[in-house]
């Protein structure tokens, strides 16, 4: 009776394991496909870069250059003046990538390890800005900016962001340092270190994922940005990377610089990509540890 019992739960446990594999074989298949699907777009894109302008115009579609060819990122840099546009974008990246996480980190630190009166009421008048749909401000933002004589400049895209650049940045650099023990504050504190000095040299130093997270979607928020260059930027020379690509694309609609186009959306592409490899563990870190720690 005892070996028919273990026989039946044997068979039951093979038929379970069995069950798992195929599912997990499954859902294999479903992610290869998503992967395939989303992947696509972007293979395709790097192979029209790759081709002449009589390959990328032709009929049937080509999928693949007969004779690859990097000409297309040389041109682009040389003929289109993209190397010019890549620089005014890297002006903008560059500033905010410093001003954000830095101003942020500063009015984070005062809601989430300093007691003042209204602390809750000014937190939670903050977050209530991210309900504002962004079309909604945007009038009102060119007025006052036209006002200031900022148009045809960077200022726009770049002084504002002085003031933390937006709530949600506070809101997650806030829950993170939550987290962080009060003691080691407290422990400066004593010694005689101020304000300041605890969220330079205690705090600070600890936030160093979540100050990657927010670096990172600075970066990928203003590298491709359109609607602010194309918004306050009057002059070509101006012209960030974004902008210069939707230009050329309407004043050389011609079908022989597809592939220089695509050569200038593959070498927008790299960059964020590179980021997330490199950085892909930090990223995931912060978000994950940012929202336990909250």
């Amino acid at each position: 009776m005892h070996q028919h019992v273990s026989a039946v739960l044997a068979a039951a446990n093979r038929k379970k394991m069995t069950f798992e594999v195929i599912r997990h074989i499954l859902w294999y298949i479903v992610y290869a496909a998503v992967a395939v699907v989303l992947l696509f777009p972007v293979a395709f894109m790097i192979t029209k870069s790759l081709m002449t302008g009589t390959e990328a115009a032709s009929l049937p579609v080509r999928f693949w250059p007969e004779n690859p060819t990097f000409e297309n990122y040389k041109l682009m840099f040389t003929e289109n003046n993209y190397l010019r546009y890549a620089c005014n974008t890297l002006i903008i990246v560059v500033f905010n990538m410093i001003a954000i996480p830095f101003a942020a980190s500063v009015v984070a630190y005062g809601f989430a390890k300093t007691k003042f009166a209204g602390k809750n009421v000014l937190f939670v008048a903050m977050l209530s800005t991210i309900m504002l749909p962004s079309m909604v401000v945007q009038i009102p933002q060119f007025a006052m900016f036209s006002a200031f004589g900022w148009i045809n400049t960077y200022y726009p895209m770049t002084i504002p962001n002085l003031f933390g650049g937006g709530a949600m940045n506070v809101f997650l650099l806030r829950q993170f340092m939550r987290g962080i023990p009060n003691e080691l504050d407290n422990a400066a504190k004593i010694d005689g270190a101020n304000a300041f000095q605890r969220y330079l040299l205690i705090t600070l130093p600890l936030c160093v994922p979540i100050l990657i997270y927010v670096m990172i979607t600075v970066f990928n928020t203003y590298w491709s940005d359109f609607f602010g260059p194309l918004m306050y930027l009057k002059t070509e020379s101006k012209y960030t990377l974004a902008i210069g690509i939707f230009r050329d694309s309407i004043q050389n609609s011609s079908v022989q610089k597809v592939p220089v186009r695509m050569a200038a959306g593959v070498f927008m592409t790299i960059l964020p990509a590179i980021l997330f490899f490199v950085f892909q563990k930090q990223l995931i870190e912060g978000v994950t540890v940012g929202s336990i720690k909250g």
